[in-house]
C-alpha cells in the first residue's frame, strides 16, 4: 500500500508518502527506532513520560496477531516521520458472545517537530482502508485519557466515538517475593494456586469469559503463544483443591469463590524506560532500593520502587477473572504469584488493565502513581451490522469486565 497524501505545513501542501513498513529494510527499521525513541507516550505536556525500546522489532507489538499491517508517513527526502500499527481480529462483543470482527489500531507516532501536519489523520485514514479490505466491522483505539491531542485527533477528526475507561494498574516488582499477610496464612480458608494445562485454560476461558468484550475468539493462540508464561487459577484450599482434577471437574462442581489469570512476558518483546524524573523522585526510589535488600536478609521487607528510569521489562497479568464474593481476595493471591514470577524473570514491574466498573480491581495490588487511566475510542467501518443481536455495538452500555489482549498490550 503506497500513496501520497497531502498534509499541512503553515496551510501549504506539503506531499508526505504513506506506505508499508518494509520489515526487511535496515534503513526503516532505524527509521521507526528513532522515531520511537523520539516520542513520548503518556500524557501530553507532562514532565513525566515513557518512552518505548523495541528491541531492534518495530512489529513486536502487532506480529502476534495475524493479520497486521504497518505504515510509515515519509517525507520529502525520505525521512520517516510517522508510524502506525494494526491488526484485525474476531471479538466478543459482551453479554450476548456475539464475536464480530474488529480492527485495532495501536502505536501511532508522529515525529515532534512534524505534527500538527496532518500526518497522523493520514495515517489513520490509510490504516482504516485496509481495515475495510480486510472485513472490520468495528476500529478501536486505546489512549491515555489525559492525552487530549490524541483524543482530539480520534473524536475529533477522525470520527472515534468515547467508548470505554478501563485503568492500567501497575506493581513494582520488589527484591523480595510477595507472601500471604500473616493474618491471611493464619486464616483457615487458604488459597492455593493451581498452575492449568494450556487446554484446560482455554476451555475455561471459553466457558466463563466468552461473553466478555473483547474476549479474542483466537484464545488457543494467545495461550500457546512462547511470550505466554502460564495460565493460574486460585481457590480456597480449604475446598481439598490442592491439585488440578481437570477443567470438566471444575466447570461441574466450582469453589464459591476464584479467580484465573495469565501471564505474559513483555520483557522478550520491548522494554519501556521512565524519563523526566526529578533528581529527588530518582534518589529516593534508590533509597527503597537499598533499605530492600539491607532489610531483606532479616525479613524486614521494604516496598522498594525498582529503576524505571533506564529501559525496563514488565509482565502483563491478561484474562483476570473470578466468581464468588471471595474472587478479589484469590485475585489479589494471583497478582502476588505473577510478582514473584516476575521478579525471578527479572521484569521489573507488573502491570493489568481491568473495566472501570470490574469488582475483581479491588483485589488487585498496585501503585496510582505508576498506572493510567485509559480511554478506549471506537468508530463503525461497516455500512450494516454484522449480526442482528448485536446492533451498534458502539451505543452499547459498558459491561462489568473487560478482555485486555496482551498481543497488543
Amino acid at each position: 500500500m503506497a500513496a501520497v497524501a497531502p498534509a499541512e505545513e503553515d496551510g501549504v501542501a506539503v506531499p508526505v508518502a504513506v506506505r508499508e513498513f518494509d520489515a526487511d529494510s535496515d534503513r526503516d527499521r532505524a527509521a521507526v527506532e528513532r522515531l520511537e525513541r523520539a516520542c513520548e507516550v503518556g500524557p501530553s505536556g507532562g514532565k513525566l513520560c515513557l518512552f518505548t525500546d523495541l528491541l531492534g522489532d518495530p512489529l513486536c507489538r502487532v506480529r502476534h496477531s495475524p493479520p497486521y499491517l504497518m505504515l510509515v508517513a515519509e517525507a520529502a527526502g525520505g525521512e520517516v516521520v510517522g508510524v502506525v500499527r494494526g491488526c484485525v481480529k474476531t471479538v466478543s462483543c459482551g453479554e450476548k458472545a456475539v464475536f464480530s470482527k474488529v480492527a485495532y489500531l495501536l502505536g501511532l507516532r508522529v515525529s515532534p517537530c512534524h505534527r500538527r501536519r496532518g500526518i497522523g489523520r493520514r495515517l489513520v485514514e490509510r490504516m482504516e482502508e485496509w481495515f475495510v479490505q480486510m472485513g472490520a466491522e468495528y476500529a478501536y483505539v486505546a489512549t491515555d485519557r489525559d492525552n487530549d491531542p490524541s483524543v482530539r485527533l480520534f473524536t475529533g477528526r477522525c470520527g472515534y466515538a468515547k467508548f470505554r475507561t478501563p485503568s492500567v494498574l501497575v506493581h513494582p516488582v520488589f527484591r523480595h517475593d510477595l507472601p500471604l499477610s500473616r493474618r491471611r496464612r493464619r486464616n483457615n480458608n487458604k488459597i492455593a494456586v493451581v498452575e492449568l494445562p494450556p487446554r484446560d485454560a482455554e476451555l475455561l476461558y471459553r466457558a466463563r469469559l466468552a461473553g466478555v468484550e473483547f474476549f479474542p475468539r483466537d484464545i488457543d493462540a494467545v495461550l500457546s503463544n512462547p511470550l505466554s508464561l502460564g495460565t493460574f487459577l486460585a481457590v480456597p484450599s480449604a475446598d481439598g483443591m490442592t491439585e488440578w482434577r481437570g477443567v470438566e471437574a471444575f466447570l461441574d462442581s466450582p469453589p464459591a469463590s476464584w479467580a484465573v489469570a495469565s501471564v505474559w512476558n513483555s520483557k522478550d518483546a520491548f522494554r519501556l524506560e521512565v524519563r523526566g524524573a526529578p533528581r529527588l523522585w530518582r534518589a529516593a526510589a534508590s533509597a527503597t532500593r537499598a533499605a530492600d535488600a539491607a532489610l531483606s536478609p532479616w525479613l524486614l521487607r521494604v516496598p522498594s520502587v525498582p529503576n524505571l528510569f533506564e529501559p525496563f521489562g514488565m509482565h502483563f497479568l491478561y484474562g483476570l477473572a473470578g466468581d464468588g464474593e471471595g474472587a478479589p481476595r484469590m485475585a489479589r493471591a494471583l497478582c502476588r504469584h505473577a510478582h514473584n514470577l516476575a521478579r525471578a524473570a527479572g521484569a521489573r514491574v507488573v502491570a493489568t488493565e481491568v473495566a472501570a466498573g470490574d469488582p475483581i480491581r479491588a483485589g488487585v495490588p498496585h501503585w496510582p502513581r505508576l498506572g493510567a487511566e485509559d480511554l478506549w475510542c471506537i468508530k463503525r467501518l461497516a455500512d450494516g451490522y454484522g449480526d442482528g443481536a448485536l446492533g451498534d455495538w458502539t451505543k452499547a452500555p459498558p459491561g462489568a469486565a473487560i478482555f485486555v489482549d496482551p498481543r497488543e498490550f
